[in-house]
């Protein structure tokens, strides 16, 4: 029997169906200006937004947004940017970057199905806020959640890198003040004892710290209930010093004597108390205690939080000083570095063909993801605030 025109189109072998190659994505980024208390920073510099306008991609900023960092609107026109005075417009872009979470108002104004990229700051969110991302069906990404290849949080870190830098060069203004401070030189002046520093947590902003406080010549004592960490410590400072698990006893003789204390110990939810009222008591007149850990809560009891305007109280003839954020304070410098982090990343995430493709080959930054398109998809938030979630690779795979 003769076989049909169909059933012998049915016997040719037939093509393969391959996966259709990626297409690149053109972004349209809105960058608004930051209204936070303090906040002084700006997620792109202008050599960033011109590498991104060179790859084919828009860039609008409100005027004015780089102002507090140092960077004028004509530096960022010039780089190829859009500059607009109206805000709607920059939060009516398809991707917006902002520093600090956006507010439930600038969350009124966003479009649906925007992508939005800044810190999260779990500590100061409140439900209203992840219930009108998930009304607009917001895909959100915590650039501070975002992992490198090696596991690391490289905002997180380098943010951490300048407070700890940071935490000894304001230590050691505020150790020549004349009105509270000892009169002393942060260093190490031949014939003069050097400078004693305690500092309390081996992590990135304590490892920094004693590398800055070793560099001008001080003598320096950390303490950690990690061995880990004060191993990795001893390894990259390369030269032995001071390092000591927690132990009142030992962490009170060295406070005793020392000039500066430095807090930069961190905890799950609540940094722990480690240095009570009664040891700040027996420090040094005019020592001072600079509490990095205070923006979620601090380790020294006697901490209470302060401003860039008004950064220190005396308390038991100790100078505190308890700014959170401290990188705002050298805005300049931690928007290069918040830009040089974020930059590569959004290259990527047109190359992949948009935040889809891209969190699908990208492990570190689908981990930056918790909320996508309305859903909540970070198990730590959703048991903080109580709220249904999904896990994200359930969903993108």
């Amino acid at each position: 029997m003769a076989l049909s025109p169909f059933s012998k189109q049915q016997l040719i072998p037939q093509e393969e169906k391959l996966e259709i190659a990626r297409h690149k994505s053109e972004l349209f980024i809105g960058i608004p200006k930051e209204t936070s208390f303090q906040e002084r920073r700006i997620c792109l510099t202008p050599d960033a937004v011109s590498s991104l306008v060179s790859h084919g991609h828009r860039v609008l900023i409100e005027a004015g947004a780089g102002e507090s960092a140092s960077y004028s609107d004509k530096e960022y026109s010039d780089a190829g940017a859009e500059i607009t005075q109206d805000p709607k417009k920059v939060f009516g872009c398809p991707m917006i970057l902002k520093v600090e979470p956006l507010t439930t108002a600038e969350i009124e104004m966003v479009n649906i199905n925007t992508v939005i990229i800044s810190a999260i700051q779990l500590k100061t969110r409140k439900k209203e806020y992840f219930e009108k991302l998930a009304k607009k069906k917001i895909t959100a990404l915590a650039f501070e959640f975002i992992k490198d290849d090696d596991g690391s949080y490289p905002a997180v870190k380098s943010l951490s890198e300048i407070a700890g830098t940071a935490s000894i060069l304001i230590a050691a203004e505020l150790m020549i003040n004349n009105e509270h401070g000892k009169g002393l030189l942060f260093g190490n002046i031949t014939g003069v004892a050097p400078t004693e520093v305690v500092i309390i947590g081996a992590g990135t902003v304590g490892e920094f710290a004693a590398k800055t406080a070793i560099g001008l010549g001080a003598s320096v004592k950390v303490f950690d209930n990690s061995i880990t960490k004060l191993r990795r410590l001893q390894n990259t400072l390369n030269q032995p010093i001071f390092t000591s698990t927690i132990q009142p006893k030992s962490l009170l003789k060295a406070l005793r004597r020392c000039d500066v204390a430095i807090g930069a110990i961190r905890g799950q939810n609540r940094t722990p108390i480690i240095v009570t009222e009664t040891m700040v008591e027996h420090m040094k007149k005019g020592a001072v205690i600079v509490d990095v850990s205070i923006d979620t809560g601090g380790c020294f009891e006697s901490s209470e939080i302060t401003t860039h305007e008004k950064p220190t109280f005396i308390k038991n003839n100790v100078i505190h000083y308890c700014v959170p954020n401290i990188p705002s304070r050298y805005s300049k410098t931690a928007s290069l570095s918040i830009s040089n982090i974020l930059t590569p990343y959004l290259i990527q995430i047109a190359e992949d063909g948009g935040i889809e493709s891209a969190i699908r080959c990208n492990r570190g930054l689908k981990n930056g993801i918790y909320f996508y398109h309305g859903i909540l998809t970070n198990k730590s938030i959703g048991d903080w605030f109580d709220m249904p979630n999904s896990d994200i690779n359930l969903i993108v795979f």
